[in-house]
């Protein structure tokens, strides 16, 4: 039987743990802060990493300022053919020579809210999950998460990465903090709300991406400024027929759901 550990429960760890708690394979939980709770999805929790010992896959889901150190810990802990990979939103600065089968992963599902309460069994329903090397084995347990693996080197996508959640994390704090008025403040409904999501993002977290992915954060906001500044000098009839051009290739990307249906 396949032995599956997780390591950290918070919204992803906890939300892999329910996600594979129907499974037919052995899910042991390793967590202090949760160590009860998960006693509801696995009889096999414990508050030691060492315990992961025997695992066949392990998933370390702490986060992003941890997660290189819990690696190093795994080397003299699991064996050389056991599959270890992360969860972290950057992967170029986990990348190295590990003493087992490292794989870095990125689910591309979230929420800005955090911790096991806010974990969820779908969470990963019609999401994609970032995969930097082919496993047949890590492959099969992301699918009966309902996920869809998408191969990826590190360096390509952490700048994906930079353009598409750490710009918008950025712009997000800045949107919302460039408001003073009380005025605008009172009448601000959906959109604003929406657009200013990210700006909920755990600061800790904010700045581990800010810090991590700064060059690729620094190109990405040169674009964007291009990209506004071309928007705001355009004539007239020039800017509708590109904000028209743009709205649909937008409407292309995502389903009525709000699921990323885009392939190559």
């Amino acid at each position: 039987m396949l032995k599956i550990a997780i390591i950290g429960l918070g919204l992803i760890g906890g939300s892999i743990l329910k996600s594979l708690s129907e499974s037919d394979w052995e899910v042991a939980a390793i967590s202090k802060s949760s160590y009860d709770k998960a006693k509801s999805y696995t009889p096999f929790v414990s508050d030691m990493i060492e315990d992961v010992r025997g695992a066949d896959v392990v998933f370390v889901c702490k986060p992003m300022n941890e997660t290189k150190n819990v690696l190093k810990r795994l080397e003299n802990i699991v064996s050389p053919k056991c599959i270890v990979c992360d969860v972290c939103s950057l992967k170029d600065f986990l990348e190295g020579g590990y003493k087992f089968n490292y794989i870095g992963t990125h689910p591309m599902a979230g929420s800005e809210e955090s911790g096991f309460d806010a974990s969820k069994d779908d969470l990963f329903h019609g999401a994609k999950w970032v995969i930097t090397k082919r496993n047949a084995i890590l492959e099969e347990i992301i699918k009966f998460m309902g996920a869809t693996p998408v191969l990826m080197e590190a360096k390509i996508h952490d700048m994906a990465a930079a353009q598409i959640s750490h710009l918008p994390m950025l712009l997000s704090f800045a949107l919302f903090n460039s408001v003073k008025s009380d005025e605008a403040k009172i009448i601000a409904a959906s959109g604003f709300r929406d657009t200013t999501r990210l700006a909920l993002t755990n600061e800790i977290l904010a700045c581990d991406m800010l810090k991590l992915n700064k060059k690729n954060i620094e190109k990405s906001i040169d674009l964007f400024i291009k990209e506004l500044n071309y928007l705001k000098n355009l004539k007239d009839d020039e800017r509708i027929k590109v904000l028209k051009s743009i709205s649909l290739k937008r409407a292309q990307l995502y389903d009525k759901k709000g699921k990323n249906i885009f392939n190559h």
